[in-house]
């Protein structure tokens, strides 16, 4: 019998849209970024309520399907995210019993339905305005429900061109918690790299580097110190803290 399964048509490699199906063994990074990616995703899972889920810039989806899977009980995942090209890969790959994929942006993606929780990882960094994102966020859950959000907690800013924001975990939770939210449970990770082995950009996902490093650091001397400072406490790591939090309301 012919096989009839659609076809996944691969997506570009980037470092802000990892695709497992196209990890090669070599990518290093790759792959340490892929686990920590779903430890979160896993954790999050631990601390969801069923019912509704929202997973607020889900990417290719994995991450949707791992929230799923993980569910003991029947409930609606969605995932949603502004790349039309990763929710259709997302579509083709992840989807199943309980799980939608939807085109939005993250800024202003409405469900009048909300949620019972809403998981946002490694988003917020990546916002022109984190208050104005979070307000959006806990307009969409319900009284009580959960909030679980991931950021980098070592400086990033400087070399991912992506990245608005740097947060410590101090500054993360100041963020979050004066909004009527409390503390669940925290995961905190750590990603040692080679520095060289970065510079080189030897992995495709590397490439999206900040090209032209040391004229950034000319022009940009503030972002210099923050490299040297984060170097100082943190050396050759990147740092992570993803926290659920339930909503008072």
């Amino acid at each position: 019998m012919a096989n009839t399964s659609p076809v996944v048509k691969p997506i570009p490699h980037s470092l802000e849209r990892l695709v497992p199906d196209q990890l090669e063994h070599d990518e290093t990074t790759g792959h340490a970024a892929l686990a920590l990616h779903i430890e979160r995703y896993q954790f999050a899972a631990r601390h969801s309520l069923p019912s509704r889920i929202l997973d607020i810039a889900c990417g290719v989806g994995y991450g949707t399907q791992i929230l799923r899977d993980e569910m003991t009980q029947a409930c609606e995942v969605i995932g949603v995210d502004c790349s039309a090209e990763s929710i259709a890969y997302a579509q083709q790959r992840y989807v199943r019993e309980g799980i939608r994929f939807i085109v939005a942006d993250a800024m202003t993606y409405d469900d009048p339905q909300r949620f019972d929780t809403i998981v946002s990882l490694e988003t917020i960094e990546h916002v022109p305005d984190p208050h104005r994102f979070l307000f959006r966020l806990r307009q969409l859950l319900r009284p009580g429900g959960v909030l679980i959000g991931s950021v980098p907690t070592s400086f990033t800013t400087d070399a991912n061109p992506h990245h608005r924001s740097d947060f410590t975990e101090r500054q993360f939770r100041a963020l979050v918690e004066p909004c009527g939210f409390s503390v669940i449970a925290i995961l905190r990770q750590v990603q040692p790299f080679n520095p060289l082995s970065v510079l080189q950009r030897k992995e495709r996902r590397l490439q999206d580097l900040r090209p032209r490093l040391g004229q950034y650091y000319i022009t940009h001397p503030r972002a210099l110190l923050g490299r040297l400072w984060s170097t100082l406490r943190f050396g050759f790591t990147n740092r992570y803290v993803t926290i659920a939090w339930r909503h008072n309301g």
